[in-house]
């Protein structure tokens, strides 16, 4: 095992263990304002898709590429679909004076 190799594993496992705690700790109230939130952030993900996109030049890392890409997509989506329903809660709701 190289040295960078153990390092980019530790690297690894202390941001799990950091996530872990942080989001463990949030009240369950404050929870989808945070992972709405998160996942429209993950949009990062999709420019790290296309930086590596460009030095790829096997079939395994196209195959790769479209999963992390669809994968990343799917969860900017649903941080704005989160988020959405999170508001509409706050919405006034309109009354249909015709039906009176």
């Amino acid at each position: 095992m190289t040295t960078e190799l153990l390092f980019t594993v530790t690297v690894f496992v202390l941001a799990l263990l950091v996530g872990y705690e942080v989001i463990g700790k949030v009240p369950a109230t404050l929870h989808t304002p945070l992972m709405s939130g998160a996942n429209a952030i993950h949009g990062v993900i999709v420019v790290g898709v296309m930086l590596v996109a460009a030095s790829t030049d096997s079939t395994l890392g196209y195959v790769v590429l479209f999963l992390a890409a669809a994968f990343a997509a799917m969860n900017v989506v649903g941080g704005y679909v989160v988020t959405d329903r999170m508001l509409e809660m706050f919405r006034a709701r309109r009354t249909d004076r015709s039906a009176s």
